[in-house]
């Protein structure tokens, strides 16, 4: 200690008697030296104007690159509630509990519990997995942050780190005031993939901060942080033994949604981080009457198109498509001069979504369209005769996209599997084009290179998933015939087979 406080006045007295050497040689130098002072004086201030310059623009630079794209919206500033998402009655009964537990902070935790972290939204796109983040907030009441994922990358090493973390301490600041905070984050498998997959990249790429296992790291420690208090008051009044209550954590829910779950990292979906998974799929027939009616009553409609045909026809739709589709009917209709939107207008709307513009070929010859319309019309039939849960519902020689024609059915009600002579169906459509050109036109036609296409790939793609199935099913039978020649399992088995026939 005594070596400590000595260097210390060693080194004061150093500096004093420099000082005191440089004042005497301006003394006694004159003017002139004066003017060799002040020149160096100024040149000193010259390089250390410039130094701070330099690094105002590199502060400027990442607080710039550092800000976080991120909408946020208070409590009451949206109106989303539960009567605005439509389609999927089962994920609105699971959101509400989340709900309940984000009004309900403070008494889950005296029960002993703690509030939810993360929750997953997992589902193709437009299903309205970032409306029901919205409408959880809403209903719930509690400030929501809006950030896409991909926004937190940048060429900087370090800089979505930063993001991240400002995203986070502003949520757990709106926690403490509204007694919870919701975190949205879209598309999170662009910084959510998987290390041992790739995501964690080195080299190059890590330094840039294009992703990486950085970012990734700190969004790991801010979804589940230690228990500590962040601010300055309230660490005096613990460093001075004032406070002896113990640090909590505020109720800040990330909600994440991607299309491919099966791509994030295992640390994420550890209880703890995503605690819950939520599969938003598209609405079944009921669902899709359910968006119609709230989306068909907003626009001024003539008695032909009703809920439930364009639910008929929509089948596999998302709520986001259907939107687009009956907003397109209603600019058809305004476009052809009706002050209402009809049936037709929607399945034009429907016909341009689905296969493009008409381009019709206006220098098409006679003998070209006979041979397209023997082509579609031998499609139509086979559609007709092999297909009996399907309708034929568009039939054309008009072209779209790069068909200059074609032949498309609707399901006639919603199915969920297929069966082999179904498939053997398809391939037989696909093969009945060729089938007509050879036997009423005595000719081949190039246009039939895509039903070949596509026959060959149902072809080879279901050939290995039978060869699969098969081999799963014989290794089957030789494991119960095996178990059936042990004394003990054949009891088993014969019990088994007595329920069964039951």
């Amino acid at each position: 200690m005594r070596k400590y406080r000595w260097i210390k006045w060693r080194t004061f007295l150093l500096w004093a008697a420099v000082l005191v050497l440089l004042a005497i040689l301006l003394l006694a130098g004159g003017p002139s030296a004066w003017g060799v002072a002040i020149s160096i004086l100024n040149i000193l201030l010259q390089l250390l104007f410039a130094m701070l310059f330099m690094i105002i623009q590199f502060v400027a630079l990442f607080w710039f690159l550092a800000r976080g794209r991120t909408y946020w919206i208070l409590p009451g500033e949206t109106g989303s509630t539960w009567d605005d998402y439509r389609g999927n009655p089962e994920i609105v009964e699971n959101a509400k509990r989340i709900v309940t537990l984000l009004k309900g902070v403070k008494e889950f935790k005296e029960m002993g519990g703690e509030a939810i972290r993360g929750l997953l939204l997992c589902g193709p796109p437009g299903t309205g997995k970032s409306y029901l983040a919205q409408v959880i907030a809403n209903e719930a009441q509690v400030p929501f942050a809006y950030a896409s994922a991909p926004s937190f990358q940048n060429m900087f090493f370090g800089v979505g780190n930063l993001k991240v973390m400002g995203l986070y301490k502003k949520a757990r600041k709106l926690a403490k005031i509204y007694g919870a905070c919701i975190i949205f984050i879209d598309e999170i498998d662009a910084i959510g993939i998987s290390r041992q997959a790739g995501g964690g990249a080195g080299g190059m790429g890590g330094m840039l901060g294009m992703g990486g296992a950085g970012l990734l790291n700190e969004l790991l420690l801010q979804m589940d942080p230690p228990n500590i208090d962040n601010s300055w008051f309230t660490k005096l009044l613990r460093s001075l033994g004032l406070r002896k209550k113990h640090a909590e954590r505020p109720a800040v829910l990330t909600i994440g949604a991607t299309n491919l779950p099966d791509v994030l990292d295992q640390a994420l979906l550890r209880p703890g981080r995503f605690d819950r998974k939520l599969w938003v799929d598209s609405p079944d027939y009921d669902g899709r009457i359910d968006v119609f009616q709230y989306y068909l009553k907003k626009v001024k409609l003539d008695a032909s198109l009703t809920p439930e045909r364009a639910a008929l026809d929509t089948i596999g739709y998302s709520p986001a498509q259907i939107k687009h589709i009956v907003n397109e009917s209603v600019v058809i209709a305004h476009q052809r001069g009706a002050q209402v939107s009809s049936y037709e207008d929607f399945r034009a709307a429907m016909e341009t979504y689905e296969w493009g513009l008409k381009q019709p070929l206006r220098s098409m010859s006679e003998d070209e369209k006979r041979n397209v319309a023997y082509h579609e019309a031998g499609h139509a039939v086979a559609q007709y005769l092999l297909k009996p849960h399907e309708r034929v519902w568009k039939v054309t020689i008009i072209r779209r996209g790069s068909a200059l024609g074609l032949a498309a059915t609707k399901p006639t009600h919603e199915r969920y599997n297929r069966s082999d002579s179904e498939i053997l169906a398809e391939i037989q459509v696909c093969l009945a084009a060729r089938a007509v050109e050879e036997e009423f036109l005595g000719k081949k036609l190039n246009g039939v290179t895509s039903d070949l296409q596509q026959a060959t790939q149902l072809a080879v793609r279901t050939s290995v998933q039978w060869e699969w199935v098969m081999s799963c099913s014989a290794g089957l039978r030789l494991a119960l015939k095996q178990m059936a020649s042990r004394p003990s399992e054949r009891k088993l088995m014969i019990c088994y087979r007595k329920r069964c026939k039951k």
